[in-house]
Parts: C-alpha cells; sequence; structure tokens
C-alpha cells in the first residue's frame, strides 16, 4: 500500500505476499517471535526484491514504545538479521538510497518526507509515544536539516481503528495534555462504562497541523487493522484469540 502524499519510494506491508505459515502466514517481518528467521529473511529479500529496495543496507528501528527520534546515515546501514543498534522509535535521514524502517500491528505508521529539501523519515507511533510528541520530535530533527514544515508531506498509514481502540481514561487525559483542547474531537465515550475510545490517527494529523503541516499534504489511512486483521497483523486480535503475530513495516527512501 502506498499514499498519494509521498513522492519518494516508500510502502506500508500488508500480510500478503511472503513465504510463512500457519499463524504467521505470510508476510511477516518480525523476528523473535517463533516464526522461523529463515522465513524472515526470505520474507525482507521478497519485498525488497518488489520494491526494488536494498534490504541489506537499510536503517532499522529497535522500538521501545519512546518519543526518541534518531538522524541516521549510510554508517546506519545493515542486514534486517543484524540486531539493530537504533534504540528509538523514529528514523530521520537525508541520505539517498537509505531505506528507514519502522514496524507495526496496531500502532501508527508514520512517513515524512520533504522532496525539497530532501528527507525524510519512518516513525512508529503507538499512543505512549504519540502523546511523548514523536511526530514533534520527528518534524523537530527534520527541520534541522533544512526542512520546512509546509513542505513537508505525510502519510499516516493502517493501524487501530477508533472503533477498535477501547482504553481507560489515562489515555484520553495523555491526548488533553498533548494536544490541548483540540484533543475532544479524537475521543468518544466508550460503550461499557468508564472506557472510551480514541482515534489516534486523527489526534496525529491534528499535531502534524499544529507544526506546520497543511492538511492537503497529509494522508491518511482509513483501514483499521483489527478489523482488518486478515490483511494486516494485529496485537490485539491475536492477543485476544490466542494467536501468535508477525509484524508488517512501514518503509521509505529517498
Amino acid at each position: 500500500m502506498t499514499a498519494s502524499t509521498i513522492g519518494a519510494k516508500h510502502a506500508f506491508t500488508t500480510r500478503y505476499g511472503g513465504v510463512s505459515e500457519g499463524d504467521f502466514a505470510s508476510l511477516n517481518l518480525g523476528f523473535g517471535r517463533g516464526d522461523p528467521d529463515a522465513n524472515v529473511s526470505a520474507n525482507y529479500r521478497l519485498l525488497g526484491a518488489a520494491l526494488g529496495v536494498d534490504v541489506e543496507r537499510a536503517a532499522y528501528t529497535r522500538q521501545v514504545h519512546g518519543s526518541a527520534v534518531r538522524l541516521v546515515t549510510a554508517a546506519d546501514a545493515a542486514a534486517p538479521e543484524t540486531p539493530s543498534h537504533n534504540d528509538c522509535d523514529g528514523l530521520v535521514t537525508a541520505e539517498r538510497g537509505l531505506a528507514l524502517f519502522c514496524f507495526t500491528a496496531d500502532c501508527v505508521p508514520m512517513l515524512l518526507w520533504d522532496e525539497k529539501n530532501r528527507a525524510a523519515a519512518a516513525v512508529h507511533c503507538g499512543w505512549r509515544s504519540s502523546v511523548a510528541d514523536i511526530a514533534g520530535r520527528a518534524v523537530e530533527l527534520m527541520l534541522s536539516l533544512g526542512c520546512e514544515p509546509e513542505a513537508i508531506h505525510a502519510a499516516l498509514g493502517p493501524a487501530i481503528g477508533a472503533g477498535s481502540f477501547e482504553t481507560d481514561g489515562d489515555v484520553p487525559d495523555a491526548l488533553r495534555a498533548w494536544l490541548g483542547r483540540e484533543a475532544e474531537e479524537f475521543i468518544y465515550t466508550g460503550e461499557r462504562p468508564g472506557k472510551y475510545n480514541v482515534d489516534l490517527r486523527g489526534a496525529l494529523r491534528c499535531r502534524l497541523e499544529q507544526l506546520g503541516l497543511r492538511r492537503g499534504c497529509i494522508a491518511l489511512s482509513t483501514e483499521c487493522t483489527v478489523s482488518c486483521h486478515d490483511k494486516y497483523w494485529s496485537h490485539r486480535y491475536t492477543a485476544r484469540s490466542g494467536l501468535r503475530r508477525g509484524s508488517q513495516c512501514a518503509l521509505i527512501v529517498l
């Protein structure tokens, strides 16, 4: 899947097109989840061949659900099997040909691209990293490279939708602290007492607009990974179902 706002080579992957079997069928890109490493490696090579991306020399996140975003160069390039030293949830680069990978299974994958000033980012936006303003950190790092907010294009990919993202009160409270009054548009009273539903993608688009990005330059997927669990990996669905899950990725390369 791709977004019309991003002119650089990029993709949001699905579960389709790999060699993994059973619970991991078929394009699992997550090591260490019980899927044989040989299958995961083969999936990366299939993905790279399909997109014309060198997965042997790319930058990969080692995600911690924090707000750290790291600037990477060719010195950070590695194969997917190599343990990443990028303990962060977002990557930014101005390096041509260096693919950036982040991983999701309900959290929001965010890609940023500035054609004019030649920079890109791949960011994993869970709710904790979102309210810690990982989007702001990614944009700030791009601005340090000479980018301009109005020149940055964004795409928010498939993720858990508001109808499936039931939370306790701590999540809405964190959104209010993050976005101010504008948060209310993305918080709904849940069907169960004391529960709420949250539109995290909408909240992230709001934050990007606060940071100066133009709404017309922000693409927002409407697909819910929980509802579309046959197409996308979903942590919530597999946890409920007692299944093991894989990971999909968002990637971009200048």
